[in-house]
């Protein structure tokens, strides 16, 4: 599974690297992630990679040419090509396992006001939103589904028969709530934590209906 991220600001994701199971599946080759500096794929003499909107607006608008250089270059085989904007369709586990049946995602992330809808319309596959909300670029958004389809590449997190459980009939990974020792947790206050007492009997029909009918409870 390799991954391609477009940006200007390749420097983000420096620790992001070195961090957690996403350095570990680097190093045993379970998933390649190369960060592009969208500047390199110019051809203005001055690297800029955005101008003005026509029609005025406030900021600037990343340009066709260089995203258009990239991708070209970039795409091989069996490639998905993600644009992130709070107007795309919103991001989900369905989405996500739909990514990692891919050999290649290229990942394109804007900043400033946005990026040429002729990129969204005529270069993209997919137009991806994590939530009705804006944020100063694509970076975290290409994170999260660096992320989300990583865990889903065998070998690079838990047993492989913890896929089957990461998606659920609705679209989405919904997770029965977890506890652990102390079973009862005093607080300064006096007030006591307990554990559902289902979980401490050992039934385990009974605790695999408990948790069914919790993971029920959160989806509706």
């Amino acid at each position: 599974m390799e991954f391609n991220v477009l940006t200007i600001f390749p420097e983000i994701f420096n620790s992001y690297l070195k961090e957690t199971f996403i350095k570990k599946a680097l190093e045993k080759k379970l998933i390649n992630i190369n960060i592009h500096n969208l500047r390199d794929f110019t051809d203005d003499p001055k690297k800029r990679i955005d101008d003005r909107p026509f029609g005025g607006g406030h900021g600037m608008v990343f340009k066709i040419e260089p995203i258009y250089n990239a991708v070209h270059k970039l795409k091989k085989e069996n490639t998905k090509i993600v644009v992130f904007s709070p107007r795309g369709k919103k991001y989900n586990q369905i989405k996500c396992s739909e990514y990692s049946k891919y050999k290649n995602l290229i990942l394109i992330s804007g900043r400033y006001e946005g990026i040429d809808e002729r990129v969204l319309e005529n270069i993209a596959d997919d137009v991806i939103s994590i939530g009705d909300f804006d944020l100063m670029g694509g970076e975290l958004p290409a994170m999260i589904v660096i992320e989300s389809v990583s865990r889903l590449v065998k070998g690079v997190l838990g047993k492989n028969d913890f896929l089957e459980t990461r998606i659920t009939k609705k679209g989405g990974f919904i997770e029965y709530p977890q506890y652990t020792r102390p079973e009862v947790f005093t607080t300064k206050e006096g007030k006591k934590l307990t554990v559902p007492k289902v979980l401490l009997k050992g039934n385990h029909e009974e605790i695999e209906a408990w948790r069914e009918k919790r993971k029920k409870l959160i989806e509706n």
